[in-house]
């Protein structure tokens, strides 16, 4: 039998997927990634050997996705179209690298997912794995197979006793890591819809929670969260404590529609409280270190390395070097920033920085102004000079 290591997650469509392999002669080793989405992985594992896969592997991939995946992103300021902080995309490239690691080990002649032929998933997993053995064969169950929708996966499940968590009535597509959720399908699909509460899993509604405001403040050093409220704190810690008091007060909460890079367009929600913070104090700490042209170059760097790592591009010579680029940027980028978390807002509330470029003697109104008003009149003259016609 050939042997397939396959992206397990324990949903619906893996699941099913384990048997349709088996089913066509296939020996399915399953690899289990831990990022933090806090199942029980024995009760995975467990539904994993008793749809027909040989053998599982399970590993806590949270410090290095962390390390290697979040902590850059952050720095980078990479939010996709202004809204999608990544968390499903970010997590893809770290999978398929020990995919590939674990086909090695077990001598496997492919490697599989079970993402849709309309979604972004398979292409960050495919590119990924094509980027570090191009020799490996994939398999995409779920873009060969026979059933059309997810109804017609879960009669499959049904029919061969494959234990699954989803019904007919609650059809949503969810996937978790510690950096966030992406949930998809259902009535989701219905652009006219408001996500009825029962979609969200880590966050309350903004209008029923929440009377007092609570403030956080974070500290960086070079681009890197090290402290909470004055107290230097593990990583993971600092985004599970900043995921349940997020959530807690709304914060994180994205509905969107966004351009999938297979060409549709597609409606999402994400949930992403510690995320959301640590980009807004991020930003607003960039804001008081970075001179202009930096800030506003780094824009456009942002929006490139956001797109590179939504289109599965994270292994690309592009992105490793723009990354270049973003440590440079961050050298200055230390100090503190107190944020406010009230019903789903998240504003900041004070700022502090040894790098602050904000002079107040040359930004205040009052009397302790030191700024000489009359160089402006030239300053203005040789500015506007090359726009000026006939003179």
């Amino acid at each position: 039998m050939k042997k397939v290591v396959l992206a397990y997650s324990g949903g619906l469509d893996t699941s099913c997927a384990v048997r349709w392999l088996k089913d066509r002669g296939w020996d399915v080793i399953c690899f289990i990634a831990d990022l933090g989405q806090g199942e029980d992985f024995a009760q995975i594992e467990n539904r994993a050997l008793a749809t027909g896969a040989s053998k599982v592997y399970i590993k806590d991939l949270q410090e290095e996705f962390i390390q290697d995946f979040i902590f850059p992103t952050i720095k980078a300021n990479a939010i996709y179209e202004g809204k999608y902080l990544l968390a499903t995309a970010l997590g893809r490239p770290l999978i398929a690298k020990y995919l590939v690691e674990i086909a090695h080990k077990e001598k496997a002649d492919c490697v599989a997912h079970g993402c849709t032929g309309k979604g972004n998933d398979q292409v960050r997993f495919e590119v990924t794995a094509g980027i570090l053995d191009p020799g490996l064969e994939i398999l995409a169950p779920v873009r060969e197979w026979e059933f059309k929708s997810r109804e017609e996966e879960i009669d499959y499940a049904q029919k061969h006793n494959i234990p699954i968590d989803v019904t007919k009535k609650k059809v949503y597509s969810i996937d978790r890591n510690l950096w966030g959720i992406s949930i998809e399908a259902g009535i989701l699909e219905d652009l006219e819809q408001e996500p009825p509460e029962d979609a969200y899993i880590i966050t309350k509604s903004p209008s029923q929670h929440s009377t007092y405001a609570k403030y956080v403040e974070i500290y960086f050093e070079k681009g890197i969260p090290k402290k909470l409220d004055g107290k230097a704190i593990k990583p993971k810690e600092l985004i599970k404590q900043l995921n349940e008091v997020g959530g807690l007060h709304g914060i994180g909460r994205t509905d969107m529609v966004e351009n999938r890079l297979v060409g549709i367009k597609s409606r999402e929600i994400y949930e992403a409280p510690a995320a959301t913070i640590l980009y807004a104090a991020h930003r607003e700490l960039e804001s008081v270190v970075l001179d202009r042209e930096l800030t506003h170059f780094k824009e456009m760097i942002s929006l490139k390395y956001s797109e590179l790592i939504y289109y599965g591009l994270w292994y690309s010579p592009l992105r490793e070097a723009l990354e270049a680029f973003i440590d440079s940027s961050q050298e200055l980028v230390t100090g503190s920033i107190k944020l406010k978390l009230f019903k789903g807002n998240c504003v900041p509330a004070g700022r502090k920085s040894k790098n602050a470029l904000y002079r107040k003697e040359l930004a205040t109104y009052g009397k302790e102004d030191k700024f000489n008003q009359k160089l402006a009149e030239g300053f203005i003259r040789i500015w506007g000079m090359p726009y000026q016609r006939g003179k």
